[in-house]
């Protein structure tokens, strides 16, 4: 009877699941299926520099942008994760507040702080490096939208490594810092790596804010969008077509990677 009852969860859990899932397939579905009848426009947008120049603008950035959240963010969710302290709240409301705020909002808030008179821009201005209209300004805009992923999902890994091992690490003469490299970083990557992902996921995808703050150089994002603005659907869903299909590629190779770790 309890086998019966745990079945019949089992059905109704993908019965109502799978609605998801085919809200996602029927959408982006469609769209590969009216392309498939308009491939030469696909093969346009395959072989067309401008395009490949915005994509490639949009992947690497998303890198340079995961790259210093996770430089910045591990740090930070290892310490919340390890540490009960006043104004820890509130820290961790900070992290997850660009998960609340409208993007278009996000964009605003960032170009009046990285504009050339503005409060980080300015001196950085003086510097020679320029933030707004500039590549710079397209990582800054996906580094604010796409840490708190990473950062919340390292440190919910950093709490499921059970802190008796680093105190066994550590009663044996591991200082603290080797005991993190050996222990404590292992234990948690496949956690350190779904954070990475989501946080490149969602960096690649981020439109408004970087509309706002680096219009160009142009990312993938802004040219579907001026192609669809300019010249409808059909202009804009090949280059569409070709960003998922990459971003998919890339996310089932990261996956592959990320169960060998958890195997190991």
């Amino acid at each position: 009877m309890e086998e019966l009852k745990r079945e019949n969860v089992y059905v109704i859990s993908i019965s109502l699941g799978l609605v998801l899932v085919a809200f996602v397939f029927i959408t982006l579905g469609n769209m590969y299926y009216k392309q498939v009848e308009d491939f030469s426009g696909l093969i346009d947008a395959v072989t067309d520099p401008v395009v490949l120049e915005a994509i490639w603008i949009s992947i690497s950035a998303a890198v340079c942008s995961t790259l210093i959240a996770f430089l910045f963010g591990v740090p930070l969710a290892y310490f919340l994760a390890r540490k009960e302290f006043m104004g820890k709240s509130v820290i961790e409301g900070i992290v997850d507040i660009p998960l609340m705020i409208p993007h278009i909002v996000a964009g605003i808030a960032l170009y009046g702080v990285f504009m050339r008179y503005g409060l980080i821009g300015a001196p950085l201005r003086k510097l020679g490096i320029v933030i707004t209209d500039a590549y710079p300004g397209i990582v800054v805009a996906m580094l604010f939208m796409s840490f708190p992923y990473l950062v919340d999902t390292v440190r919910e890994g950093f709490k499921e490594v059970d802190p008796r091992l680093e105190n066994v690490a550590r009663s044996l003469g591991a200082s603290h810092w080797r005991t993190f490299r050996e222990i404590t970083f292992p234990l948690a990557f496949p956690s350190i790596l779904s954070g990475a992902i989501l946080s490149w996921g969602r960096a690649i995808s981020e439109f408004s804010a970087v509309l706002i703050i680096a219009y160009h150089p142009i990312s993938a994002p802004i040219l579907i969008y001026e192609k669809f603005t300019s010249f409808g659907l059909r202009a804009s869903r090949p280059i569409s077509v070709l960003l998922i299909s990459i971003c998919l590629v890339i996310f089932i190779v990261l996956r592959m990677i990320g169960k060998r770790s958890r195997k190991k």
